[in-house]
């Protein structure tokens, strides 16, 4: 196995619509389900538009995954089945774990720029009727690492010894934002085997040192395995959400908002929904 991770997949993504109307692009998917385990979808949007978001998500359920909503900049009102609710700002993220079940809803509100991602983490089989339960974290509580400029801003896991704000307990996910000034170097040392992506955010780089080209913004990239993640920044510089874990390996059946582990599981989920049995 090779010391360094190189590139095995660049992923564009997809124009959608979402919600009650909220334009945004759908990087990784269902399509993507085997190559990004145990990540299995990320959204992001950037739009200085209100109209493009201001419909929002409104009340929906999740069952079998955790939700993970990160704003770069924005506002974001939020509420659901537990009685939680408030408001996610620049620099917040709502990590939630839907478990058994959960209802809730995600409401932008106007902003100069709403700019960030969301994440669904997919949970283990023996943890998907885990009870819900809601991470809130404040943009105050993320510990950020600056060296030679650069700023990794620690949303969970670890980063060279320094705990994330938020540290999860079905899937042992790491989420960094990381900034790298332009045509500097960074590296990360992450477990060899574990699946690593990026989304670019902002910027360009390269991320094998023999390579000639720039992985433009608005891209995911998925790498190989190994011990080292490396980029060198364009001259602009770069902006990623780098996501690593351990891959679970189990069977996905996914119905919209619910990922279960078999298609009876699955509807049973959608036939509780219908009963008003959903909410354990």
């Amino acid at each position: 196995m090779s010391e360094l991770r190189t590139v095995q997949k660049i992923t564009k993504g997809v124009q959608a619509v979402d919600g009650a109307g909220v334009k945004l692009v759908r990087v990784i998917g269902n399509r993507d389900t085997k190559d990004y385990d145990p990540f299995l979808m990320l959204d992001a949007f950037d739009s200085s538009n209100s109209d493009d978001y201001i419909k929002g998500f409104p009340w929906h359920p999740h069952r079998g995954i955790e939700t993970i909503t990160y704003l770069i900049q924005g506002e974001m009102e939020h509420s659901d089945s537990l009685g939680n609710k408030g408001v996610i700002r620049d620099g917040d993220c709502q990590w939630m774990t839907a478990g058994s079940g959960i209802i809730h809803q995600e409401m932008p509100k106007p902003a100069e720029r709403m700019l960030g991602a969301q994440l669904w983490l997919n949970l283990p089989a023996k943890d998907k009727m885990t009870p819900p339960q809601y991470g809130d974290i404040k943009s105050k509580d993320i510990p950020v690492l600056e060296k030679n400029g650069n700023k990794v801003h620690v949303i969970a896991g670890d980063y060279q010894g320094t705990p994330g704000a938020f540290a999860g307990k079905h899937v042992q996910a790491t989420y960094l934002d990381v900034e790298v000034l332009p045509n500097s170097e960074w590296y990360l040392d992450s477990e060899e085997d574990w699946t690593l992506f990026i989304y670019i955010v902002q910027g360009a780089g390269k991320f094998e040192p023999d390579s000639e080209t720039n992985i433009l913004e608005k891209q995911a990239v998925l790498f190989s395995e190994g011990r080292r993640f490396w980029v060198k920044a364009g001259d602009s510089g770069i902006r990623f959400l780098l996501l690593t874990a351990k891959h679970l390996r189990e069977p996905i059946a996914w119905g919209g908002p619910i990922v279960m582990n078999t298609k009876e599981e699955l509807n049973l989920a959608f036939k509780e929904l219908e009963e008003k049995t959903f909410i354990k």
